[in-house]
């Protein structure tokens, strides 16, 4: 099999993998599971594995003061990301949040233009507008309280940020090793956070089932570890602007799930806005470089 075509099934298994995880973190929510425990448990878990593949690979590790920067996207970048998606599929359909997510190269270009001093070009410009409108689509046409939203939204400015700053400060290093450390720094972080609110008197609570264990799992195991392995592996072989276009994928997998498994169905002025949405980000991958496409972590 070529490796293009090895390259390009990775990372449409990746974003399958990222797409699938709304529709699990439903799941373990409805099984009695709260935002903050499903995260520990997410990146506890995705942590063993990514250590483990780490450790079997041999790789050398980088100096120490290498790596409390990637800590620290890990502990606040990832975490902050992920508990507004999480707390945000409370209050909006799993396509919804997943949709405002892609958000981010609007966020992106408008952080790399103040901190980066990047020069966008009218492609960038024209794609960004076309993502904001299909952005007022999506809302004006979703199903969703305004928490909801504005955690989706919030969810896509935080992942923007991560991303400027991962592009800083994760030159030269290995992709391997930097998923690893900011999986473990995530896990530490909110396991503090799940002790603290024990000993505050709001205990998070965890699955009260099989079936909310095994969405747990999923989720650490299939939608983290693997999303981020075959993301990287198909990366490798494809270069950024590709596997950035095929990225696109995750929103559609979450739309079509979530109606398949969640009973969520989205109208004509949403299914509209979703288009634009991700034909802007495909137009901003294949239109010129972009920080977007130079990012050294996936999406979720």
């Amino acid at each position: 099999m070529p490796d293009r075509l090895v390259g390009a099934t990775l990372v449409v298994a990746s974003s399958t993998a990222f797409g699938a995880m709304a529709i699990f973190g439903v799941r373990a929510q409805n099984a009695g599971t709260d935002t903050m425990a499903l995260i520990f448990v997410r990146f506890a878990l995705a942590a063993v594995v990514l250590v483990v593949a780490l450790r079997v690979s041999g790789r050398r590790l980088p100096p120490l003061q290498r790596w409390w920067p990637v800590a620290l996207m890990g502990g606040v970048g990832y975490v902050g990301q992920s508990t507004c998606f999480f707390l945000g599929l409370q209050y909006a359909q799993a396509g919804l949040i997943a949709l405002l997510l892609y958000l981010f190269p609007a966020f992106v270009t408008v952080l790399a233009v103040v901190f980066l001093r990047e020069r966008p070009g009218i492609v960038t410009f024209a794609a960004l507008a076309m993502s904001l409108i299909g952005t007022a689509l999506v809302v004006g046409g979703g199903s969703g309280r305004p928490l909801g939203i504005a955690l989706g939204v919030g969810a896509a400015i935080v992942y923007s940020v991560y991303i400027v700053v991962g592009s800083v400060v994760t030159g030269g290093l290995d992709a391997l090793f930097v998923s690893t450390v900011v999986c473990c720094s995530a896990a530490v972080v909110t396991g503090v956070v799940v002790v603290v609110l024990a000993a505050v008197g709001r205990p998070q609570s965890f699955p009260v089932d099989v079936s909310g264990w095994g969405s747990l799992g999923v989720i650490a195991v299939l939608c983290t570890a693997f999303a981020i392995l075959t993301f990287f592996a198909g990366l490798s072989r494809l270069g950024a602007t590709a596997t950035s276009v095929l990225a696109t994928v995750e929103p559609v997998v979450t739309i079509v799930l979530a109606a398949a498994f969640l009973d969520e169905r989205l109208g004509a002025v949403q299914l509209l806005g979703g288009a634009l949405v991700i034909g802007a980000v495909i137009w901003l991958a294949v239109g010129q470089r972009h920080p977007v496409a130079e990012v050294e972590a996936p999406p979720i």
